[in-house]
């Protein structure tokens, strides 16, 4: 790999402990994949921010990279175990929310903002088509190179903070744009009416292609939330970093002559596996992190309403605010059910605290019976709400 000045001045050592250390995994990645060259990265998103997943381990390693590393481009965090100023109301373990918080603390020290939200492209990381980036959180890699257009390959937690320490990331994969060809055609046969059915859809095809690239077709306009649950179904199920969507997504690229057809039958199908017989004692709403359009739904379905059981609405910060301003907080909030900060259901120590999950999220399906063992209704959000308000 040819390194540049400034690359190899990092390298050295030049640059402090930390921006070594991560030059080594990035020319070490590079190397494993056949990289020619490091690239300059305007974003970066940081997995591997939960304690839960980290462990003490993951801490003393950040703790190592905190000491003199400093983020030489835009980064943001991934969610967290616990919403940070709340954790006491969702029943987070003092001892957890201690080693929770100095794990954002050393994050921020680096001079990553610590948004916590697995959609940053709703709180300003929000990159320009063909820009390289370095993100990490698989819905939105996914999110990033189907519908914005930036570049980027789908980063480890440790790779992703290299990125951010040197603003660095090595010339392979999706950066490339003979990579990003699409191998296989999706012919959707009918109209999808809701997040379910998206979810669904990603299901299917995520199972059929695996890590290729599919091009859809017969696809109406899809809204920004459809498209969100594609993204983090795909990637939940296949492994899928980018897909081609006719008349909606930016590159322009020529169809596969392989085309495979899905019909309603496939996405009905689908649903119901992604479905249990199960009596609900949790409904999470939020998985990837709610938009401003979905938190509006979520308080005109609730004006006036009560839940009758645990209800999460996971969302970045700094959307709550906007919440705030909009009147759907004190709306959510009235009726009983708990806006969940920084966190969700996927990354928060959930296991053993309920049985039966509510969701619209196909991906929380996966990862509530994978992680957690919950048993699992998956339905659109008003239905879940309904489930939540018991009607």
């Amino acid at each position: 790999m040819e390194l540049a000045r400034d690359e190899e001045e990092m390298l050295r050592g030049g640059a402090g402990l930390a921006a070594k250390k991560s030059m080594e995994i990035l020319v070490a990645l590079g190397e494993i994949y056949g990289a020619e060259r490091l690239l300059d990265v305007s974003s970066v998103q940081v997995a591997g921010v939960s304690y839960d997943n980290l462990g003490d381990a993951g801490l003393e390693f950040l703790e190592e990279m905190a000491r003199d590393g400093r983020a030489r481009a835009l980064t943001t965090l991934n969610p967290a175990g616990m919403d940070v100023e709340n954790w006491e109301a969702l029943g987070i373990a003092r001892d957890f929310a201690q080693k929770q918080k100095r794990v954002i603390d050393l994050f921020a020290g680096m001079g990553i903002l610590p948004t916590c939200t697995c959609t940053p492209y709703f709180v300003g990381n929000l990159p320009r088509y063909g820009q390289h980036i370095a993100w990490a959180e698989s819905s939105a890699v996914c999110f990033a190179n189907s519908v914005i257009g930036a570049r980027t390959n789908r980063e480890g937690g440790p790779s992703a903070l290299a990125a951010a320490l040197t603003g660095k990331t090595p010339a392979y994969g999706l950066h490339l744009a003979g990579n990003r060809e699409p191998r296989v055609g999706i012919r959707v046969t009918e109209r999808l009416r809701d997040e379910t059915e998206f979810g669904a859809l990603g299901c299917v095809v995520g199972k059929t292609v695996g890590g290729e690239i599919p091009y859809f077709t017969g696809i109406d306009t899809p809204d920004l939330d459809s498209l969100k649950a594609l993204c983090a179904s795909l990637a939940t199920f296949g492994g899928t970093a980018l897909f081609h969507m006719e008349g909606v997504t930016p590159d322009r690229v020529m169809p596969p002559q392989k085309s495979i057809r899905v019909t309603r039958e496939e996405i009905r199908q689908a649903v119901g596996d992604l479905n249990d017989a199960v009596e609900v004692d949790f409904v999470s709403i939020g998985c990837p992190h709610a938009s401003l359009s979905e938190l509006g739904r979520i308080a005109r379905y609730l004006q006036g309403k009560t839940v009758a059981m645990e209800t999460w609405i996971h969302l970045a910060r700094p959307l709550k605010k906007t919440a705030d301003l909009m009147g759907y907080t004190e709306i959510i909030e009235k009726a009983g059910a708990r806006l969940a900060c920084d966190t969700c259901m996927v990354v928060a120590p959930l296991k053993g605290r309920f049985r039966g999950l509510a969701t619209n999220s196909a991906k929380a399906v996966y990862y509530g019976r994978a992680k957690n063992g919950f048993q699992v209704v998956f339905r659109t959000l008003e239905e879940c709400l309904a489930m939540a308000a018991g009607g």
